[in-house]
């Protein structure tokens, strides 16, 4: 077994450049890409944002500091820049810096993906991208044509997936213990202060809604746990306004409809009390049918069993008392330097950026031309897994947010989404 932290010339790091400095970044991306570099799998890191201010609120993070002492990256535009410095070409130039086949970070907001993945793998870079992928089928499956074209790697950042409730429900339901999923409900309603924030300027109505941008994580949840395709989706939206102007949707409603007839209802908004205890509000209840009985999945993913009252209000919406979430990503006392970052976000993006590592390393030495067959193959693999969520084993959220979109500009009309040879939504007509 080679050990990862000797970069041999079969276990060469990653360079990786982080397009978007802003909140995702911050509280999950760049720890997880540090402790990646803490173990060999990541050498240089790169991360570019069109204002050099929040690159430097970024490198001077008081959290991100004290578990990573003596880590830094590399800033586009610099952090000696002034600061009210702004460069437009900043992603573009990141990439650039970037050799073949390395990984590209994407924590974009929702409209820009689709062009910046593009730009990425044209590039020749591996691709891991925040979710949703993108908001139409087409695009996402460009990307995968584009991708596979050149034998690159593109992951998406569905971070429930690798939290150990849902696999355990994957595995529970499988082995049939559970039956038949038939009905559920989820929500996930993010802040207040969001509203405050960076979101005014592109959460707009016409580009995206809670939904699509949160609620997307339980349609995943839901399609990993039993995989039943959605066939149908109505989704109203709730209007406010930006403190700049900006209209947005603060509040959404899906229902989705799967293949099977069962029913899910998905609550989503930017609306959780900045005095609550939680960083949000969030979790879901799986109702089925078993043999002559009915069978029960509840997740309350707010509350995982953990409260503490701190000397200040060190909660995200400025709360003494606060509900832990330790499952998804929290800094812990190690052996090491620092702190440790834990939790599925950080397995997520571990488990992308490992998959990179590990194909790239793999063909290492080889001809292009079978060194690219090599990569398709691998690729393929990790498709047919279904864990990593990747273009080709999770169209269906392409489905769902486009047919989603669709409803909520037309006043939450069921859209109907059909698979087969030519995977399309269509609206439903009143008389439907």
């Amino acid at each position: 077994m080679i050990d990862s932290k000797t970069n041999s010339p079969t276990n060469q790091p990653l360079d990786v450049a982080i397009i978007g400095g802003g909140m995702i970044t911050t509280d999950q991306l760049l720890p997880a890409i540090y402790q990646l570099q803490r173990t060999g799998i990541v050498n240089q890191i790169t991360v570019a944002n069109r204002h050099v201010s929040t690159l430097k609120e970024l490198a001077n993070n008081s959290d991100i500091c004290s578990a990573f002492p003596g880590q830094s990256f590399n800033a586009i535009p610099a952090l000696d820049a002034p600061d009210d410095t702004f460069d437009p070409d900043a992603a573009i130039k990141a990439l650039d810096t970037l050799k073949p086949r390395q990984a590209a970070i994407l924590a974009l907001p929702d409209q820009i993906h689709f062009p910046m993945v593009t730009e990425a793998i044209k590039r020749d870079q591996h691709v891991l991208c925040v979710k949703p992928l993108v908001r139409t089928f087409a695009e996402g499956q460009k990307i995968n044509e584009l991708a596979k074209s050149r034998g690159l790697f593109v992951g998406i950042e569905y971070h429930k997936r690798y939290d150990r409730r849902a696999l355990l429900a994957r595995k529970e339901y499988e082995t049939n213990s559970l039956g038949e999923f038939k009905l559920g409900e989820a929500r996930l309603i993010e802040p207040y202060y969001f509203r405050n924030t960076n979101f005014g300027n592109w959460f707009v109505c016409e580009e995206t809604d809670p939904f699509t941008y949160v609620g997307c994580h339980y349609v995943d949840q839901v399609y990993f746990i039993t995989g039943l395709k959605p066939s149908a989706v109505s989704l109203t939206g709730v209007k406010g306004t930006f403190p700049g102007g900006n209209e947005g949707y603060f509040w959404s409603n899906g229902r989705v409809i799967f293949e099977n007839g069962a029913a899910l209802s998905v609550s989503n908004g930017l609306g959780y009390p900045n005095a609550g205890p939680g960083a949000n509000q969030q979790g879901i209840t799986m109702y089925f049918d078993g043999p002559d009985q009915g069978c029960v999945l509840e997740h309350d993913d707010q509350n995982r069993g953990a409260s503490y009252s701190f000397t200040t209000n060190k909660g995200p919406g400025g709360s003494v008392y606060n509900h832990i979430n330790p499952d998804f990503f929290k800094y812990i006392a190690w052996d090491g330097k620092g702190f440790l970052p834990t939790g599925y976000g950080f397995d997520s993006v571990a488990a992308n950026i490992n998959a990179i590592h590990r194909i790239e390393n793999q063909i290492r030495g080889m001809e292009e031309g079978p060194a690219k067959a090599r990569r398709l193959e691998l690729i393929q693999h990790i498709d047919q897994q279904g864990f990593i969520a990747t273009p080709s084993n999770s169209y269906i959220n392409e489905l769902v947010i486009e047919a989603a979109r669709l409803s909520i500009l037309n006043d939450g009309t069921f859209v109907d989404i059909h698979y087969g040879d030519n995977p399309r939504v269509e609206m439903r007509t009143r008389l439907q």
